[in-house]
């Protein structure tokens, strides 16, 4: 089971007070033989001579008439410290493909300057493919095909300096590269083709990097340039692209993916209900079962142990209630379902909007107990306002339990109560009748859960499905998987080995291994080192799956939650301004210009202001009622501008309804849903 942690804001040095001491344990309170620490001690000696050559050489190596050449002897502190701070600039641009001792040499011929000394290597470089172009030709035979090219072993090869795609005077990452030194053959050129790199690539990069002016003094380098040649050729078989539609076909076996969320007012027994569902089904077994219920009657709740099976963090179990969005995954007869488990409380509403973000259906748990289903339907409970939000943020079917009707000894006429008001309404907030269905059941004692219930009050008036039988009847929805790729981060945080890890929900595409993207607002670029899908490693991952990516290739600082990742060719765009056409709720406090609201989109809350009020329209036809109101009031279906403090990457509704809707609050209480019409910048 996943769940969201706030690792990046965890205080490591609590973990050390006292192990300050080198080459001692943890965990184990010993040290290591000096025979054992060598070891793990790296030698930068012992690396493998293909890679890179050591900078400081032995002396041995030299010439007596080059010993002036030797860094590590000739040149002052001062002088070596700028050589190795050029050579380190280099090696961002080379790679490993050209050896240390031709950077150097470059770096002391240029007066310690980076870009004058890789101006010069690429020079170089062109010289010897020109020469070795004339002499291939000179080679050929009459009636013999062309002699096969055979490197030598003074010549390197040419690194990819991959798409340099320009970004005005401005640059964003990587080093800055004169355009002088791209030029090959008396052409403008930001490509070059690397050992292992297939022709078509090749191709593929210098027609994009042609689009580029050749004036341009600054570039952003938007391919990782520090791996090595054995990983270049790994990255290259992953972008041999797979067909995703079999591919997916193969590997649900048949069974389609629903991403369902449990919403409903606080202490209506979601967690409890989901828990036991998941017990039954055989997600948790007995043993940790009997330990939750053993922990719970020590702690005071004997009857929230089903709850603890989703409510995994402390404060959750000590204060009885769930507080951020919990996820698991179980299996029905036709269906993977990736259950999200959203807080109840009015103080948690933006996490249950992050999960009623990412869900294709909802259940709606309420409770049938006398005065607790009015506490939260009639009197300011959230169970009106979460149906609200999940139909605002595109959900269209709904299963409504009525949950703890144990308590009223199954009575009919209380079921019936119960879903008579809750179907007005729900008709009102735009579900259809056909669109929902109604299940009672009781989480405790896990009645009409897993299997039909066989208690004779309920049999005698219920012909109804069960609730995984219910669940299985939810269609799934059309898959976004010809679109392109867009990821919103829902989670940031360090991995154990090198990069970092963010987490989220596939909107639309897929991603493989390897695949380059890139990141909005921040507008960085980075690699997808792995892939996880439900705590295991795939290689490719698709819309609707919520998948972790291990990323590489980018600072982690500049990432944060709400970051959309988005393929290279059809990026996402990122403003602080645009229109939306928003519906205001049952609001008491007219909205005005300059009226300040928080946007809940996908996974982030954004303080905003809306800037203009533009018109008025009608709620059926969408016709322009009025134009520039003086205030907007409840019930109405108006067209804004809206204007916010950061860059937030947005879609048009048109495009990406996934990524196009959007909730506005206000002091507490949600206001109006919105759908972007128009981005302004």
């Amino acid at each position: 089971m996943a769940r969201h942690r706030n690792v990046r804001g965890y205080n490591y040095d609590d973990d050390f007070d006292d192990d300050d001491m080198y080459s001692h344990s943890v965990e184990d309170d010993y040290g290591i033989s000096p025979a054992t620490a060598a070891q793990f001690i790296y030698s930068k000696r012992g690396r493998h001579q293909s890679f890179s050559e050591p900078l400081e050489e032995e002396e041995d190596e030299y010439d007596d008439d080059d010993k002036s050449r030797a860094p590590s002897t000739a040149l002052s502190p001062i002088d070596q410290a700028r050589l190795f701070s050029c050579l380190d600039q280099m090696r961002e641009v080379l790679g490993e493909s050209v050896s240390e001792q031709i950077m150097t040499d470059a770096v002391l011929q240029c007066g310690f300057d980076a870009a004058k000394a890789l101006d010069q290597i690429f020079k170089q470089e062109s010289n010897t493919k020109k020469s070795g172009t004339q002499e291939a030709t000179a080679s050929e035979r009459p009636g013999k095909g062309k002699a096969r090219d055979v490197p030598s072993a003074d010549t390197h090869i040419v690194p990819k300096i991959a798409k340099l795609t320009v970004s005005g005077n401005k640059q964003t990452m990587g080093f800055a590269v004169p355009s002088a030194s791209t030029e090959v053959n008396g052409q403008s050129s930001i490509t070059a083709c690397t050992k292992g790199q297939t022709t078509d690539d090749a191709m593929e990069e210098a027609d994009n990097s042609a689009l580029s002016p050749a004036s341009s003094n600054t570039s952003q380098v938007s391919e990782d340039l520090n791996s090595t040649p054995s990983q270049g050729k790994s990255s290259g078989k992953s972008k041999q692209k797979i067909n995703i539609k079999e591919e997916l076909e193969k590997r649900q076996g048949g069974k389609q993916l629903l991403n369902l969320v449990v919403i409903g007012h606080v202490d209506a027994g979601k967690s409890t209900l989901m828990g036991h569902l998941l017990y039954l089904l055989g997600h948790v077994n007995k043993r940790t079962m009997h330990k939750y219920e053993q922990e719970s009657k020590k702690a005071g709740k004997a009857s929230f142990a089903y709850a603890w099976v989703l409510d995994e963090t402390g404060e959750e179990r000590q204060r009885g209630v769930t507080m951020d969005v919990g996820m698991t995954k179980f299996e029905t007869k036709r269906k993977v379902i990736t259950l999200m488990d959203a807080p109840g409380h009015r103080d948690f509403i933006p996490n249950m909007i992050t999960g009623a973000a990412q869900a294709d259906v909802a259940i709606l748990v309420v409770d049938a107990s006398r005065g607790e289903f009015e506490a939260g339907f009639e009197a300011g409970g959230q169970t009106r306002e979460h149906a609200l939000l999940v139909r605002s943020l595109g959900v269209t079917q709904l299963a409504v339990v009525v949950n703890k009707m144990d308590q009223v000894n199954w009575q009919e006429e209380r079921f019936r109560e119960v879903t008579s008001k809750l179907g007005h309404f729900l008709k009102q907030a735009g579900f259809k009748d056909s669109d929902v269905s109604y299940i009672p059941t009781s989480g405790l004692s896990g009645e009409n859960l897993a299997k039909k219930s066989e208690v004779n009050e309920l049999k005698s008036w219920y012909k109804g499905p069960c609730l995984i039988d219910q669940i299985d009847l939810f269609k799934a929805p059309q898959r976004s998987i010809d679109k392109p790729f867009r990821l919103c981060a829902s989670d940031v945080f360090k991995d154990q080995g090198s990069g970092f890890c963010v987490t989220g929900k596939i909107e639309a595409g897929y991603v493989q291994t390897g695949d380059r993207l890139q990141v909005m607002p921040p507008n960085e670029t980075c690699s997808v080192k792995g892939i996880t899908l439900h705590d295991e490693a795939v290689d490719w991952a698709t819309a609707g799956d919520h998948v972790s990516l291990t990323l590489t290739g980018v600072d982690i600082i500049k990432i944060n939650v709400g970051c959309v990742f988005c393929s290279l060719s059809e990026p996402i765009r990122a403003c602080t301004r645009f229109r939306a056409r928003v519906l205001l709720f049952n609001f008491d406090v007219p909205v005005t210009q300059g009226f300040p609201v928080i946007i809940h989109y996908q996974t982030i809350s954004e303080p905003a202001t809306i800037r203009k009020l533009i018109s008025v329209l009608h709620k059926s036809t969408g016709e322009v009622v009025k134009k520039k109101p003086k205030c907007l009031t409840k019930g109405m279906n108006a067209i804004i501008e809206l204007q916010t403090q950061r860059p937030v990457a947005l879609e048009l509704y048109k495009d990406f309804k996934e990524l196009g809707r959007f909730m506005l609050r206000y002091s507490g209480s949600s206001i109006a849903a919105g759908v972007v019409t128009e981005i302004k910048e």
